[in-house]
């Protein structure tokens, strides 16, 4: 696509510190894309409640997807990026009830550490997408023909910390959870509002770090014939 038909792409946000990472992520990899954002910070807190993925969220993350594909009506939506990470499997149904392209938040992250090796170590900030992300991991990995060996982590505190305006305490905390990892062949940091803490682990990590805006902005570039 050409800078003089850029391609809109719909963002749909579970948690409001989403949404600076994936729009720097944009600005710094591909300015020309249009964004369109949409968030309802009701979504975590109510998997959280409920403990689990039930029909009716499931119902909820397909509206959100037929509503962001419809666009403008003079300018139709190119793709949909969510930039919640513990909502796979609906997110899932979405890619099935749409006909562009859908992209979880993490997938093309974990496809560049599963480029990089077998040891991945895997960090949240948000204790319930630790389980639905390893699954993810495991499942593209097996899909591959892979073997992978996850370290998960989570980094408590860090996510209270950055909702209450601290940013250093939560690129702190994220680096305390991650000094004792062992010897791995990436991080991934499995957050969208994960990716601040980048720079501050890179100079402690002795591998590779993911970031998931980076990742997913590089992939629909890729994917839409953009780069």
């Amino acid at each position: 696509m050409s800078e003089h038909n850029p391609p809109r792409i719909a963002l749909i946000h579970a948690l409001e510190e989403s949404v600076v990472p994936i729009r720097d992520a944009f600005v710094r990899l591909w300015p020309e894309a249009i964004r369109a954002d949409l968030l309802d910070a009701s979504l975590s807190a109510d998997l959280a409640a409920a403990g689990t993925l039930d029909a009716a969220m499931t119902n909820r993350f397909v509206t959100l997807g037929r509503y962001a594909a419809s666009g403008t009506g003079n300018h139709d939506t190119s793709a949909v990026l969510f930039t919640c990470s513990a909502f796979g499997p609906a997110i899932d149904v979405v890619k099935s009830d749409l006909s562009i392209p859908v992209m979880r938040p993490n997938e093309a992250a974990f496809e560049e550490a599963l480029a990089l090796g077998a040891r991945i170590a895997l960090v949240v900030t948000f204790g319930p997408s630790l389980p639905a992300l390893t699954s993810e991991l495991e499942l593209m990995a097996a899909a591959r023909g892979k073997r992978v060996e996850i370290t998960g982590v989570l980094a408590d505190g860090a996510l209270a910390a950055l909702k209450a305006g601290d940013g250093a305490a939560h690129d702190q905390a994220v680096l305390r959870a991650c000094l004792d990892l062992g010897p791995q062949d990436a991080v991934v940091l499995g957050q969208f509002s994960l990716a601040r803490a980048a720079d501050v682990l890179r100079p402690q990590v002795d591998c590779p770090i993911i970031t998931t805006p980076a990742s997913a902005v590089r992939a629909l570039r890729r994917r839409l014939g953009a780069a």
